[in-house]
Formats: C-alpha cells, structure tokens, sequence
C-alpha cells in the first residue's frame, strides 16, 4: 500500500526544451528590467556567461545545489555593475520570463495527478533545480500544479540535489508520509531512481520524454513509458481490481 506518489519535475510532469538562442533573449530581457544606462550588452553578458557558468549549472554527480542569484550578482559585478536585491530580483523574474516557450506542460499530467488525487493519495515534486523558488513556485499555480499538488520541493530552497537524501525527506516530512509508504516517479536512474530507492521508496522510472541509462543509477522497481502505466502501478499498489 501507498499513501503517496512523489514526481521528479523536468521530463516527468514537463519538459524543457533546451533553446540556445533563449540565452541571450534572457540576459536581454534581464537587463531590461533593471532601466539602467550603465549596463554591457545582452551578448558580451550571455557570452560571458555561457564560457564561465553554463557549464557549473550541471556538473556530473555533484550534490551541492549553485547559488544561482549569486552567480548572476557575480557575472555582473565582473562589468561593474552593482546592483540591489529588488534589481536582482527583476532580473531573475525578466529572465526566467524570457524563458518560458521551453518549458512544455505534459498533456496528460493534470489528469494524472486528479486521478491519483481522487484515490485520496497526496501528490508531491521533488526537483533539481537552480532557479530561485519563488519563480518555480510561481511557474506551478501557471501551469495550474499548484493546486494539483500537496508539497512541491526545489533543490534550490534546500540546497541539496538528488540523489542527497535530504530533497527527498524534505518532502516526505511535509507530507507526513513514511518513505516506505511513497512511490517516486522520475526519468534519471541516478538522481530519481537510485535516490529515491535508497531513500526507502518505491521507484518508476519514466520513459514517456527520454530514456535515461546513467550506469551510476539503480534498477527501477516499475517502469513506465506513457503516464497511463503510472496510474497502473498505483492501482497495482493499492490492490484495485
């Protein structure tokens, strides 16, 4: 029996479609929204940015989560740009903005996550991410998941990645739910499944966006290849004929 199920959040309840070009329409639209005369051009910022921080935004294997409004704050600096936690803030809210035509709700994951909901199980995210969660959070009640979901946690607020088994008790502690008792659903071996399992869940691996073999990732409990066969391992769980 399970009382809930836990989802990984970029390729399992959306996709981001990763766009080169969005990186300069992003710095562009960042620096916009600070207003200010005394600021370096979209594309020596986006270039510089690009060489020295795009490639710490996901370093194999690394469990600590990057600051990311202190790397902005920081790339700015470098042009001699100071600038106050409410500039930092529109930037950060401009940018994540520019970005939005990359990230593609699933078609099937609202009624998904109802059907779970009507079992009466709680739905839970559990997500690497960087940006700030203020924005992620925001980016949930758009994509109407806000309401849809009873606890989401972000890497960013925790300051852990998975696999670290501190997102994923984060998560479960909110939920009141013993990880025994909890079903993970993730597409990466490594970070969902491997850190799910050894964090005592019960694990899917989705294959419906990609189909991940990280060799440092654990064999999955179930598998899933469109977001129907979730729902049929939940019934499987809960005993429903």
């Amino acid at each position: 029996m399970i009382d809930a199920v836990l989802f990984d959040w970029g390729d399992t309840l959306f996709h981001f479609a990763w766009d080169e070009s969005l990186l300069e329409t992003g710095w562009e639209a960042g620096l916009a929204a600070l207003g200010r005369d005394d600021l370096p051009g979209q594309d020596e910022t986006a270039a510089r940015f690009r060489e020295r921080y795009l490639p710490l935004l996901w370093v194999p294997g690394s469990l600590d989560e990057i600051e990311y409004p202190g790397m902005v704050q920081e790339l700015l600096d470098g042009f001699g740009v100071e600038v106050t936690d409410d500039e930092l803030a529109r930037f950060l809210e401009a940018e994540h903005g520019a970005w939005e035509p990359a990230r593609r709700l699933g078609d099937s994951t609202h009624a998904l996550l109802d059907s779970l909901r009507e079992r009466g199980l709680k739905t839970g995210l559990v997500s690497n991410a960087f940006d700030p969660g203020w924005l992620l959070h925001r980016d949930l009640e758009r994509m109407e998941l806000g309401e849809r979901l009873d606890v989401a946690v972000f890497s960013s607020e925790v300051g852990k990645r998975k696999p670290h088994p501190t997102i994923f008790a984060v998560a479960l502690e909110a939920l009141g739910v013993e990880p025994e008792r909890a079903l993970f659903v993730g597409d990466r071996r490594f970070e969902d499944v491997r850190g799910a399992k050894e964090a005592g869940m019960t694990t899917v691996q989705a294959y419906w966006f990609r189909a991940d073999e990280d060799e440092r990732g654990l064999e999955p409990d179930f598998e899933a290849f469109t977001p129907m066969d979730v729902l049929n391992v939940v019934r499987r769980l809960l005993g429903e004929t």
